[in-house]
């Protein structure tokens, strides 16, 4: 790391961090969230320095009825900024190492829009929006630094540019059916075309490459279990198959997933264990991966005199498509049937400050069975100013 950055990043954590403001009777609330890693390669690859990278979350959330007289209603607006380096230009996985890197560096409108609550059996929700945030995602994951464990690759690498998920949203309408506990339904009509202010294209309106259509249903009590799919309106073009003139033919991109989570353990220490494990598919014609799966625990106040000490396992594999690895084969690769990886990482807060070391184990990275299986090592930080 240079002097100029790392006196960046020193700044940065120093007027930086995570800090919320909600009053009972306030009718907005703020909660701003600085992240910083240093993420590398330390063995079984090309080892060089750890890419320094950030994240600045701004959220903030209006109760319209309070500000308008607009019973149920509720507005969100979400700011990103992006800097720093890529990791897995130097990891060279085909899923990512670092959940907070980005192709474009820069600040975007992450998300807008206004929610419609009916009295908590359900609601309507408009605007820019991350499909992520409600649907093939899962709370005992998210300690997690790799990016399948946010949402699975199959999904994530779909779309012209990838569906609307981080660091780029699409308009969306989202309709919910039925309540925080119990049974529900979801379903969402999404641009194809993730884009948002700060990108090169702004917002996308004009739909000219069709919808993304996604639909959940599960339910939510001690144990969550959902059943959800997705499917393209506009055919994609296909990773191998050709037209007789040469240009891509044309695939329906559609999947499926599956997704459970609950408790394990608890003691009246507070050590609290969850466990989360997911799996999904694809066509397998539009994108890499025919399918995939995660799985893993996270234990909360692993340290009895250390409430916010949290520790986390998870294990990832990205399954790859017959028609990827027939690509590879072309290109002189031996193609291994999957890319799978595991991450341990522990957190916890000392004062202000919120330290997380990660390590992942990395096999068949980039999808080659000849590459040797690498080690990512992560230190991320945020610091919380009240």
């Amino acid at each position: 790391m240079t002097s100029a950055v790392a006196g960046g990043f020193l700044a940065a954590l120093a007027v930086s961090g995570q800090c919320s403001a909600q009053e009972s009777d306030s009718a907005w609330s703020t909660e701003v969230t600085y992240t910083a890693d240093i993420t590398g390669v330390v063995s079984g690859g090309p080892v060089q320095a750890g890419k320094f990278l950030d994240n600045l979350d701004v959220i903030i959330d209006g109760d319209l009825d309070r500000l308008i007289g607009w019973r149920g209603a509720k507005l969100h607006l979400y700011l990103l900024n992006n800097n720093g380096g890529q990791p897995n230009n130097v990891a060279g996985t085909l899923q990512g190492v670092d959940n907070i890197e980005v192709g474009d560096t820069g600040a975007r409108l992450y998300e807008l829009w206004i929610e419609q609550d009916f009295d908590g059996k359900g609601s309507v929700l408009a605007g820019l929006y991350d499909v992520n945030s409600e649907f093939y995602s899962t709370a005992a994951s998210d300690l997690l630094i790799a990016p399948p464990f946010g949402i699975g690759s199959e999904l994530a690498a779909t779309g012209p540019n990838g569906p609307s998920i981080f660091p780029s949203t699409a308009l969306a309408v989202r309709a919910r059916i039925g309540s925080a506990e119990g049974s529900y339904l979801q379903v969402a009509a999404v641009n194809a075309e993730a884009s948002t202010l700060g990108d090169v294209d702004g917002v996308d309106a004009d739909f000219d490459t069709g919808g993304l259509f996604l639909a959940e249903a599960g339910w939510t009590g001690p144990l969550r279990v959902a059943v959800g799919g997705w499917r393209y309106s506009e055919e994609q073009d296909d990773i191998r198959d050709t037209l007789p003139g040469g240009d891509p033919a044309r695939s329906t991109a559609q999947g499926a997933y599956l997704l459970a989570e609950g408790p394990l353990y608890s003691n009246d220490d507070g050590l609290a264990a969850r466990a989360f494990l997911r799996a999904g598919v694809s066509d397998g014609d539009t994108t890499d991966f025919e399918g995939g799966w995660q799985a893993g625990i996270r234990l909360d106040q692993v340290l009895a005199s250390r409430p916010d000490s949290a520790f986390s396992i998870g294990v990832h594999q990205g399954l790859l498509s017959d028609k990827a690895r027939a690509n590879f084969r072309d290109d002189l690769i031996d193609p291994a049937r999957a890319e799978q990886g595991v991450e341990i990482t522990y957190a916890d807060t000392i004062g202000r400050l919120t330290i997380q070391p990660s390590v992942q184990w990395i096999a068949n990275p980039g999808g080659d069975r000849d590459a040797d299986a690498i080690v990512v090592a992560t230190l991320r930080l945020a610091v919380a100013i009240h």
